[in-house]
Order: C-alpha cells, then sequence, then structure tokens
C-alpha cells in the first residue's frame, strides 16, 4: 500500500511505479499534451499537472525529475506510471515495476 507524508518540503509518497505501453505513443494526455515516449513526463491520480516531481528507485538510488502532464495509474498499488525512458534511466524495463519515492519539488 502506498505511504503518503506531507512535509515542509512538499508532498512525498512511497509505492510502485509502472511504465506505460508504447500504444499510447502520439495520443494525448489528460492535460492535452501529446504523448511522446521520449518525455520526462509521467501520470499521477492527483498531483497538479505541471508539478515537477523527483521519482527515486529505492532498490538503486538512482533518481530522475519528470513534469505531471496525464491521469493514472489505474492499477491497485501503484502511484506513479512514467514514460519508458524516463522509467530506463531509474531501473530495468525488464523488470516492469519498481519500488520508489516520490516528491514533489514544486
Amino acid at each position: 500500500m502506498p505511504v503518503l507524508s506531507r512535509s515542509r518540503d512538499g508532498y512525498k509518497e512511497v509505492g510502485k511505479a509502472s511504465f506505460y505501453a508504447n500504444k499510447f505513443q502520439g495520443r494525448l494526455t489528460a492535460s492535452g499534451a501529446v504523448f511522446d515516449q521520449n518525455a520526462k513526463t509521467a501520470a499521477h491520480k492527483k498531483l497538479s499537472f505541471g508539478s515537477k516531481v523527483k521519482v527515486t528507485n529505492l532498490t538503486n538510488g538512482k533518481s530522475i525529475m519528470v513534469i505531471i502532464n496525464d491521469r493514472g495509474p489505474f492499477v491497485k498499488g501503484r502511484i506513479i506510471d512514467l514514460l519508458r525512458s524516463a522509467f530506463s534511466l531509474i531501473g530495468s524495463l525488464d523488470s516492469g515495476v519498481i519500488k520508489v519515492r516520490i516528491e514533489v519539488v514544486r
């Protein structure tokens, strides 16, 4: 189950991250942006579009900054969907799902 916390540093959450399937390439996101697998963007159920989020893989400590521009994920237990390119920078695509901490930085 995802763990939420709020501090003076902002919104933080721990849970599972996954990545989008290629079939979404070129479609519109919930914010109206065109979906691009090479962008550093992500989907979250509640965070505002345009939120800048640091995503850290809790297994290897690797992090990436992404911008929220879509809604999701819609799979129980997952807190963020990353684009394939962003996911590959912090985890193995073969794993499909990784445990992460997300932190809103603006």
